[in-house]
């Protein structure tokens, strides 16, 4: 009798063990789950910065593309302001940055995207319209990005004299698209302006007929930049 109620005691010590080991275990998995939950939901909300638009608005300049931002209820910029998502053509307009651009130049860049497009050349639009305030926006976080007003203005224009507020300038956001531009642009009116932003491209009608006219070096060689 005794060795079996030994053999009992044994037995329930080990089982309650086991249930002790099995709610720690419980517990570490849970933990582990919910610390993995909070890290995604951080990363989603929390994305990393992207590039600051120039006064072409896009290319390799790096920035926050802060239009992405939540909502114009705590001051940020959406697609009302001109702000677009990725995979945007110059055919979508049902996006203000494409809508309200000049109709001579979306019509222009409509018109060389559909010959591109038999060269395997698709136009997406990084920038195009920008509103006031999304100019701001981006000349301020240019300013903190470069560290000074002097380095900014090579990038972003103010918004009294940016090409982009007033509708007269696209961002075109692959090499392809800005190689065929550079080669048959012309043919169209399309050109570029800035030697430091290849992807920014204005309406020239006169280029039709004399080919685009010389480019600067920067936004702050352009006489329309001294305003």
């Amino acid at each position: 009798m005794n060795r079996t109620l030994t053999a009992r005691r044994r037995l329930r010590r080990t089982i309650a063990f086991l249930a002790v080991g099995l709610a720690v275990a419980a517990a570490a998995i849970t933990g582990a789950s919910v610390a993995w939950s909070s890290v995604s939901s951080a990363s989603s909300f929390g994305e990393a910065p992207g590039r600051v638009a120039d006064e072409g608005g896009g290319g390799e300049v790096p920035d926050g593309e802060p239009g992405r931002a939540a909502s114009a209820a705590d001051g940020a910029v959406t697609e009302a302001d001109g702000v677009l998502p990725d995979g945007v053509t110059v055919f979508d307009d049902r996006y203000p940055g494409v809508a309200n651009l000049d109709a001579g130049l979306l019509s222009a860049l409509r018109a060389a995207a559909t010959d591109a497009s038999a060269d395997g050349v698709e136009f997406f639009v990084n920038s195009g319209w920008r509103s006031a305030e999304y100019q701001d926006q981006l000349l301020r976080e240019a300013v903190s990005t470069y560290g000074s007003e002097a380095e900014a203005a090579r990038w972003v224009a103010t918004a009294e004299t940016s090409a982009h507020v007033a509708g007269d300038a696209v961002d075109i956001g692959s090499y392809d698209a800005t190689a065929w531009l550079s080669e048959h642009g012309s043919a169209f009116g399309l050109c570029t302006t800035y030697d430091n932003e290849p992807w920014h491209v204005e309406l020239r009608p006169e280029a039709i007929g004399d080919g685009c006219p010389a480019t600067y070096a920067d936004p702050t060689q352009d006489p329309r930049m001294q305003q």
